[in-house]
């Protein structure tokens, strides 16, 4: 029963693929700006007429869209993305290049996620209404209004350049991975707080954990072996969707700490209308989302023993 459900969500995956690559291509078609004229330019140089034809025809940027579209597609089935206007390089080779740096601030900003939101989420549910709710509260929905970038800017002032704690930007040893973490970490933090303690809340008021409570089982136990594994249910639903994003590559952030992942490359490529890194990229995250989103749905089975992946496949 597993696998015939994991082969008819692996099924879904290729009309997914296959309407994220239409609507990227046609997008990017669409968008102003040259990209043999932009190559030409980063030389440093005027581009002459000739010389971006010229430049046009070796990239192919001068056949019709749907036949650049079917023959970008023809590579894919072959396991080939394409080969970057930018660096020259396979676009899977550059992607995959990036992706450890993407990954591993992921999980740094995982873990900074984690050790926040849980214990607040918990607390704020078993203090309700008390200093420690309110104060929860507060933290959540500063954390939820700011945006990554300013939060990001605030800390690279303060902890990076007025009292030095930890280097500005780049990637190195485990203090350049201390800043972006923390900025993309308490951002969904912020989130997952609010989520957990309304779980909580709702899982406090069943009958079985009244129960629990009746048979005199240490509150600890209650809370962690009954309360939290049933109010885990909608966050990790949520984490999936936040995992998608960050292994996606967390553009704003990478950009802003000069964090050489898959998000700044990508900025990187826009700018210089990369077609075939931004086409890969497109790609690459709709495999991302729908892997990730796979495995959460698997993991409900672990968290609830009443939902069974025969009834998920059926739907």
């Amino acid at each position: 029963m597993v696998k015939r459900y994991l082969c008819k969500r692996l099924l879904y995956l290729l009309p997914v693929m296959l309407g994220v690559s239409l609507i990227t291509f046609g997008l990017i078609n669409l968008a102003p700006g040259d990209p043999a004229e932009i190559i030409l330019r980063a030389g440093g140089v005027e581009p002459t007429r000739e010389a971006v034809e010229a430049l046009r025809e070796e990239l192919g940027l001068n056949d019709p869209v749907y036949v650049q579209y079917l023959r970008w597609l023809w590579n894919v089935l072959h396991f080939d993305l394409g080969t970057s206007f930018r660096t020259g390089m396979p676009v899977t080779q550059e992607l995959w290049a990036r992706f450890p740096a993407t990954l591993e601030l992921t999980l740094a900003a995982m873990v900074v996620m984690v050790l926040l939101a849980v214990p607040a989420g918990i607390l704020s549910a078993l203090y309700r209404h008390t200093f420690i709710d309110h104060f929860s509260r507060i933290c959540a929905l500063v954390g939820a209004s700011l945006p990554s970038f300013w939060k990001g800017l605030m800390l690279i002032y303060f902890l990076a350049v007025v009292w030095g704690i930890f280097p500005v930007m780049g990637r190195g040893g485990l203090r350049h991975l201390v800043l972006p973490a923390v900025t993309l970490g308490f951002g969904m933090a912020a989130v997952y707080t609010r989520i957990l303690r309304a779980s909580m809340l709702d899982v406090f008021g069943q009958e079985y954990i009244k129960v629990a409570r009746a048979k005199g089982l240490k509150e600890r136990w209650v809370i962690g072996r009954h309360a939290l594994k049933n109010a885990l249910l909608p966050v990790v639903t949520l984490f999936g969707m936040s995992l998608g994003h960050l292994l996606g590559g967390t553009v704003i952030v990478e950009t802003i700490f000069a964090w050489p992942g898959v998000g700044k490359f990508v900025v990187e490529a826009i700018f210089n209308r990369d077609y075939p890194v931004i086409q890969g990229y497109a790609l690459f995250v709709a495999i991302v989302f729908v892997l990730v989103n796979l495995l959460v749905d698997i993991s409900y089975v672990f968290l609830d023993p009443r939902i069974r992946l025969e009834r998920g496949a059926g739907e």
